[in-house]
């Protein structure tokens, strides 16, 4: 089996980026985690990805000042080297402009701490409560240049508490994330996901495995 190139991209401790080399350790898992690359030297995933035998890169945004451009160019220089197939952005805090979106058009993926579309942006824990929803959640979903807009491949539904608080709705949302990012590049990885007109269409949907909606 050809297991697809894998870098993620992190800004903190990367908790998402754990899950994801966690899934890759099987052998039969179709994707592997070739490089962890952070825009902030000080994020805390980078340790873990060492010490996970992981290549890492820094490409450090603030020495690049307001130049997105030249930030941009280094990072996708950084990917080349590594050969990456696959993106997968995990807590990676930069909007990425539509020229690099465009250049791994189809091949960055990216998690949302919603259910999409609702709630884009930050703070959706708050949002979710201040909106009196009874359902939140989290969704995968390929990039695209509009922020949190792109086609969605898996999404799991969390129920919300009367007594909840952002921090212990984000709690349980994150737990819902380490499950569907895993199984969303799994079935990008496998080449079941397709996009048509827009949407994500998984082959095979109905298999145990494909299961995009997953209640806690």
């Amino acid at each position: 089996m050809s297991r697809k190139r894998v870098a993620i991209l992190i800004s903190g401790r990367g908790s998402n980026m754990t899950a994801l080399v966690e899934a890759a350790r099987a052998p039969d898992y179709p994707a592997e985690i070739v490089l962890v690359a952070s825009n902030r030297p000080d994020a805390a995933g980078l340790a873990s990805a060492r010490a996970a035998g992981i290549a890492t890169e820094t490409v450090d945004h603030a020495r690049h000042g307001k130049d997105r451009e030249s930030f941009e160019r280094a990072l996708d220089a950084a990917l080349a080297a590594h050969r990456v197939d696959l993106v997968c952005l995990a807590g990676f805090m930069r909007l990425l402009t539509p020229w690099f979106v465009r250049r791994w058009e189809a091949r960055i993926l990216n998690i949302h701490p919603a259910l999409l579309p609702a709630f884009k942006g930050t703070d959706t824990h708050a949002r979710a409560l201040a909106a009196g929803v009874k359902i939140h959640g989290a969704t995968v979903h390929v990039v695209v240049p509009e922020m949190d807009s792109g086609p969605i491949i898996a999404q799991a539904a969390v129920a919300v508490r009367e007594d909840d608080t952002p921090a212990s709705l984000a709690e349980r949302v994150l737990a819902a994330e380490h499950r569907i990012y895993p199984l969303a590049l799994k079935l990008f990885a496998e080449g079941r996901v397709r996009l048509v007109e827009g949407r994500c269409v998984i082959a095979d949907a109905a298999a145990p495995d494909a299961t995009l909606l997953v209640p806690q």
